[in-house]
């Protein structure tokens, strides 16, 4: 507990025709607050007449190099005044630091006044960083064409065991979060459709609604957000390490291409993968919109599975694998991208990691309206 002597203190007062003394007293080691500068300031304000400055440290139980800055601080005040700031009241070693500083000049420059970009520059260098990464997207995207034009020609640096290794990973060990998240949104489905059905006497066509919204949305949309969550940060994380290690400047001081070594099996993989996660998540999704129409609704399951039946078509069903594909492919080129763009620090792989998902996820969203709008277009 701190006592009244150990409190860092300030007080400025007149002594002596021409002389403000400032007395200093307390631990001014402790303490995340200091007296301010400003007592003394105020006092030469109100003193006109005062030419000198002087120091009592009789009280003074403790001090660091806050207490010389301070000092330094009250120099500064009295600069410009025509008013001598003595120190021989000062503790000897806090004299020692203070001619030290003293000694050396202050640089013209050392002081960087701060500017505020205008209204113009900032637009301009949001648009020229807006260019940098639209480039650098069509540039990744560039180089993953080639990689993949090279591995089927049979001539990339490409191997298959990393390439089931990331299929192991992505599909049969994320199978447990696709299932309950996507038995939730069936069960969701079956709860609002039969909310607003049962006012018609038309709870039968709960099993029409999950189904179709199933298959067509919500099954490819929730697995490829699930994904980009958890696979897509995943590859961002890994190659953002990799960087910071120096592990892939290593790769190709060896002559490997990151982009065919490290980036196409993940990317091949994934899109590999997906469809067989969507028709696992569709399957699942109708389990749950089956559970709430045979348990709390009068729908028995012979009813529901043949409206199931009746309600899905060939087409739809293969509308949902192809956007869950692409939305694979979305969550593994976003992922790896920012991957590729971390920098060297620590921090900057839970950037990459942020990145990724937050890309991922607008990403999907964007393409699924478009999806819907070239679906509409074509009467799909």
């Amino acid at each position: 507990m701190k006592t009244t002597a150990s409190i860092p203190n300030l007080a400025a007062v007149r002594t002596s025709p021409g002389v403000l003394l400032a007395r200093v007293s307390g631990n001014w080691r402790e303490g995340p607050t200091l007296p301010s500068v400003e007592v003394v300031r105020e006092t030469l304000s109100k003193e006109p007449s005062v030419k000198s400055v002087e120091f009592d440290t009789a009280g003074l139980t403790g001090w660091d190099s806050r207490f010389v800055a301070f000092i330094s601080q009250c120099a500064g005040a009295v600069r410009g005044r025509n008013i001598e700031i003595r120190y021989d009241g000062l503790p000897e070693g806090a004299r020692r630091l203070l001619r030290l500083a003293h000694a050396v000049p202050e640089k013209v420059d050392a002081h960087r006044a701060v500017v505020k970009a205008s209204f113009f520059r900032s637009v301009g260098e949001h648009t020229i960083q807006g260019w940098d990464g639209i480039l650098g997207l069509f540039t990744f995207l560039g180089q993953n064409l080639t990689a993949l034009v090279n591995l089927l020609r049979g001539r990339a640096q490409f191997r298959w065991a990393d390439t089931f290794q990331v299929m192991e990973q992505t599909g049969p060990q994320a199978l447990g979060i696709v299932a309950m998240i996507n038995f939730l949104v069936g069960l969701i489905l079956a709860f609002v459709g039969a909310l607003e059905l049962e006012r018609f006497g038309a709870s039968i066509y709960v099993a029409d609604l999950v189904g179709i919204a199933t298959v067509r949305e919500m099954g490819c949309i929730m697995t490829g957000i699930i994904l980009c969550g958890r696979t897509g940060a995943a590859f961002a994380a890994q190659l953002g390490t990799m960087k910071v290690n120096e592990e892939i400047n290593a790769l190709q001081t060896f002559g490997f291409s990151p982009i065919e070594f490290l980036v196409l099996p993940r990317m091949v993989a994934l899109v590999l993968m997906m469809p067989f996660l969507c028709v696992f998540a569709d399957l699942i999704s109708i389990a749950g919109g089956f559970f709430v129409s045979v348990s709390m609704l009068d729908i028995t399951s012979t009813e529901y599975v043949n409206r199931t039946m009746q309600a899905i078509q060939l087409k739809s069903f293969l509308l949902g694998i192809v956007k869950g594909t692409f939305f694979g492919f979305l969550v593994a080129y976003t992922g790896c991208l920012r991957g590729m763009q971390c920098g060297h620090t620590a921090a900057a792989v839970g950037q990459a990691t942020t990145r990724a998902v937050v890309s991922g996820i607008s990403a999907i969203i964007a393409s699924d309206g478009l999806f819907a709008v070239l679906c509409n277009a074509l009467q799909i």
